[in-house]
């Protein structure tokens, strides 16, 4: 199973750069970008929470479970 990071699609729709959201959640630039790229392990229900409020959006707009068994193609 794997959590897709869908960020940067809502930062698109927001029209918002990584460099203002990173200053609405006060959150670096390279621990965003981390999120962002799907790299990161885990995230803090709190950065989660400002990273919605800023986006004014739902965890599961930014959040995808995609399983493994899918055959390489996204729902």
């Amino acid at each position: 199973m794997a959590i897709v990071v869908n960020l940067d699609v809502m930062m698109a729709k927001r029209k918002m750069s990584l460099n203002q959201l990173s200053e609405k959640v006060d959150i670096t630039l390279a621990n965003l970008s981390i999120l962002k790229n799907n790299k990161a392990k885990a995230v803090r229900f709190s950065t989660l929470e400002a990273i919605c409020a800023a986006l004014d959006c739902q965890p599961g707009d930014i959040l995808e479970f995609v399983p493994e068994d899918s055959g390489g193609k996204e729902p």
